[in-house]
């Protein structure tokens, strides 16, 4: 059971005496006699002798109920399990500090920050590509300076290894392009019309952006948290004092590779899309495998093909470029790190598409479509 009392010496000093045991479920209590007390005037010392048992709660409660006048009263008598408890609560026998309240912001000056990150983003980002630009033209300049087996372990990472999950997304998109336009183009009588649509939406939409939203989500991401971890782990730094650009070592290398390997795995997909879609319709419609082949054959012109590998070559190096810009951003140790990979992925997502947004108004301009 616990007890609060008040007490009041000869002196006439007010003060509080504690007994029993104070749990959770009597800290509410205890902070309602401690605030009606406090009420009818000052007090001066509050005696523990009688406390057998104080939780982590109750102390809590306690120590800021005695707090708000800003000065804590003298604690006497307290067991030393008592006071170990509440010096945890407690700043050496004072009232902890406390902060004030933040000030409110002004509408204008939070549009004003606002502003400015966005202007400092911007900047950043317009460092980043000039001194990515001068890192490739140096590159080219001399390339016997390009770390070409980096470059090889690159592609292979980000490529060979990302093949299986492409290949299953591109089976995928040419599997529901092709039942979807089978249930609209059966209504017609335009069964035939199957596999332009497919291998046409393929080549020049499908394959190309979901190939590097795939992309996007496993090598971006790991591009972005590799790069993000040397710089929080000061490797980058280490890097300028060795006179190394970090440009050209780190990012120029992921960038090639991207720009390599998103295509070829674009080119995959484009394939395995267009066979899925066959199986399709040579089990749901009455097409037979051979006109399949032979009418895609027709609908695909050699620029179909390659306006979707160029789209494919500008994602890759899209991707990359925005997850070394996001990983050298990064400070603020791990937690930085998965910011800045967040960021990238998000980031990345909403560039491809407005890219290929882009791609499509151009070359509708341009009769390319």
């Amino acid at each position: 059971m616990a007890l609060v009392q008040e007490t009041v010496d000869a002196n006439g000093e007010r003060g509080l005496r504690l007994s029993g045991e104070f749990r959770l479920e009597s800290a509410d209590a205890l902070r309602r006699d401690v605030l009606a007390a406090i009420g009818r005037g000052e007090l001066v010392r509050v005696d523990m002798t009688g406390v057998e048992r104080l939780e982590g709660s109750a102390a809590s409660v306690l120590a800021d109920t005695l707090c708000i006048t800003g000065q804590l009263p003298e604690i006497v008598g307290a067991n030393h399990d008592v006071q170990s408890i509440l010096d945890l609560y407690t700043d050496s026998g004072q009232c902890p500090a406390r902060l004030p309240a933040p000030p409110r912001v002004n509408f204008f000056v939070q549009v004003g920050r606002s502003t400015l990150e966005i202007v400092y983003v911007v900047r950043d980002m317009l460092g980043f590509i000039a001194e990515a630009s001068a890192a490739a033209l140096g590159a080219l300049r001399k390339p016997s300076s390009i770390d070409w087996k980096g470059v090889l372990r690159q592609t292979e990472r980000h490529g060979a290894d990302g093949l299986p999950i492409v290949a299953v997304i591109g089976s995928l998109m040419g599997l529901i392009t092709a039942f979807q336009a089978a249930i609209q183009l059966r209504k017609f009588g335009a069964d035939t019309f199957v596999a332009d649509l497919v291998s046409l939406s393929l080549t020049r939409e499908l394959a190309p952006l979901m190939t590097a939203i795939v992309v996007a989500g496993r090598s971006g991401a790991a591009i972005a948290a590799e790069i993000g971890t040397m710089k929080v782990s000061e490797e980058i730094d280490a890097l300028h004092t060795l006179g190394v650009c970090p440009h050209r070592y780190l990012v120029f290398p992921r960038m090639l590779a991207l720009i390599i390997a998103v295509p070829l795995l674009t080119l995959v997909a484009d394939l395995l899309g267009i066979f899925a879609g066959a199986a399709v319709a040579t089990a749901t419609l009455e097409v037979t495998f051979q006109q399949f082949v032979t009418s895609a054959r027709a609908a695909l012109v050699p620029l179909d093909i390659l306006s979707g590998l160029m789209k494919a070559a500008v994602f890759g190096g899209l991707i990359a470029g925005i997850a070394a810009e996001r990983g050298l951003s990064a400070r603020g140790g791990a937690v930085g790190v998965g910011r800045v990979t967040t960021s990238a992925v998000v980031s990345t997502l909403f560039w491809l598409v407005a890219i290929d947004a882009l791609f499509a108004l151009l070359f509708n301009v341009w009769g390319l479509q």
